[in-house]
C-alpha cells in the first residue's frame, strides 16, 4: 500500500461470514444429536430446537439493526488511496479469529444433545439464518442508496457495528468482489486490489 492508504472490509460480507459456517456446524450437530434419546426425548428436544431456531433467528437478525442503518445514513464517500479487501480474505480473517469459539460451540451443541436432542445445533443454524437475512437486509440498503458500505478492516475486528466503528465508507456498486448484501460476484471477479477510484 501506498502511504496514507488503508484497507476496507466489505460490511454485508463481515455479516455473511459466519452463515455458512454456522448452518454446517448446526445441521451437523442437531443431526448428530437427534441419533441421541437425551433426558427431554427427541420429541420435546426438537421441538424446543425449532423454537430456538425462531428466537435465535430473529436475534441475529435484529440485534443492532439501527446502529447499522444509523451508520449507513452517515457513510461518506471512500477517498483515492483506499484498497479493497477480497471477500475470500475477509470470510477467512473471520474464521480464523473464531475458530476456537466455533469448535467449543459445536461441541457444545453435541453434548448438550444429551439432554435435549437438537436443540442448540438447530438455535446455530438459526443463528445463521438470521445474519443471512440481515446482510440481505444490508443489500437492499446497499442497492437502495447505490453505494456498497465498507468499514476500516482494523476497526472491525469484532462487530462492523461495534462502538468503535466511527463510520462507514461508500464505493459503487461496481467496487470489489461482492455484490449488494455480501454474496459472491457471478463468475469470481475480483477487483479488490485495485484503488477506489479505479472501480467508481
Amino acid at each position: 500500500m501506498t502511504q496514507g492508504s488503508y484497507a476496507l472490509a466489505r460490511v454485508a460480507v463481515i455479516v455473511r461470514a459466519p452463515v455458512r459456517r454456522l448452518w454446517a456446524l448446526g445441521a451437523v450437530s442437531a443431526g448428530t444429536g437427534a441419533l441421541v434419546p437425551g433426558l427431554t426425548g427427541r420429541r420435546v428436544g426438537l421441538a424446543a430446537g425449532a423454537a430456538l431456531f425462531v428466537l435465535a433467528a430473529a436475534a441475529a437478525f435484529l440485534a443492532r439493526r439501527r446502529r447499522y442503518a444509523e451508520l449507513a445514513r452517515g457513510a461518506s464517500r471512500a477517498g483515492r488511496s483506499v484498497f479493497l479487501q477480497d471477500r475470500a480474505v475477509t470470510v477467512r480473517n473471520w474464521a480464523r479469529a473464531r475458530r476456537w469459539w466455533l469448535a467449543a460451540a459445536f461441541l457444545a451443541a453435541i453434548g448438550s444433545s444429551f439432554a435435549a436432542p437438537a436443540t442448540a445445533g438447530l438455535a446455530l443454524a438459526g443463528a445463521g439464518t438470521g445474519l443471512w437475512a440481515k446482510a440481505l437486509w444490508l443489500g437492499r440498503l446497499e442497492r437502495g442508496s447505490e453505494a456498497l458500505l465498507w468499514v476500516r478492516t482494523e476497526r472491525a475486528q469484532g462487530s462492523p457495528a461495534a462502538g468503535g466503528v466511527r463510520g462507514y465508507l461508500t464505493t459503487g456498486l461496481g467496487a470489489g468482489d461482492a455484490l449488494p448484501g455480501g454474496a459472491k460476484r457471478p463468475g469470481g471477479t475480483s477487483r479488490g486490489r485495485a484503488p477506489v477510484s479505479a472501480a467508481r
